[in-house]
């Protein structure tokens, strides 16, 4: 009777050890990572309160790299690897034939089918554009063109949508030449939907080609 009676206690005194070391965890906002003076990215933590999860979004692609091609490719094509827009533009980013084959990629059909490639491909674009633009990187990086505050991830944008020329053209012309896409979006929609992400990592590469 006493054994069972000191087995018993030993087993209360072990649940309650166990017990002690677990304490409720609160929800917190940390505000250690920033895009630019003007924004701040926020990271709600576990919370036992269901209303911080209301508006969350997946994936988590907020203002980094990840979220501008992704955002870029929802534009562009939804999304989707092998659209074909009616003009013959093809894949997730909407790239046109000498567009391809200014970075090195001549087989067109291979390329749609080649999400990999595509990726690739994009970045590629993103570093040739970025040294033929980078002094007007620059130059009017944070400036307000046209009520558009210019910064590099929408020059670069602007230049996927029309080229380096037409967003010269637009800079140059303090807004005044927007050039539109045969779908009607100008230079300057781009500057003002992409501006503000992360591509400070994208390398200016002369003459950038797929390798």
């Amino acid at each position: 009777m006493i054994k069972k009676g000191i087995f018993y206690t030993s087993i209360l005194l072990i649940v309650a050890f166990l017990s002690s070391g677990f304490k409720s965890y609160n929800s917190q906002i940390n505000h250690y990572f920033r895009v630019d003076e003007n924004e701040e990215l926020l990271y709600v933590f576990p919370s036992q309160n269901i209303i911080d999860y209301v508006t969350l979004r997946v994936p988590f692609t907020g203002k980094y790299f990840i979220g501008y091609k992704e955002a870029i490719a929802h534009k562009e094509s939804q999304g989707k690897y092998k659209r074909i827009n009616t003009l013959g533009y093809l894949g997730k980013y909407q790239f046109g034939i000498e567009t391809l084959k200014s970075i090195g990629i001549h087989d067109s059909v291979g390329f749609l089918n080649n999400p990999r490639l595509q990726e690739k491909a994009f970045v590629v674009l993103l570093s040739k554009n970025k040294y033929e633009l980078r002094n007007y990187i620059q130059y009017f990086e944070g400036k307000v063109v046209d009520g558009v505050k210019i910064t590099e991830s929408g020059i670069l944008a602007a230049a996927h949508l029309g080229g380096v020329g037409s967003v010269k053209k637009f800079l140059n012309s303090d807004g005044e030449r927007a050039k539109k896409d045969a779908y009607g979006t100008s230079v300057k929609t781009y500057l003002q939907d992409f501006g503000g992400f992360e591509t400070q990592g994208i390398e200016a590469i002369k003459n950038a080609k797929i390798k």
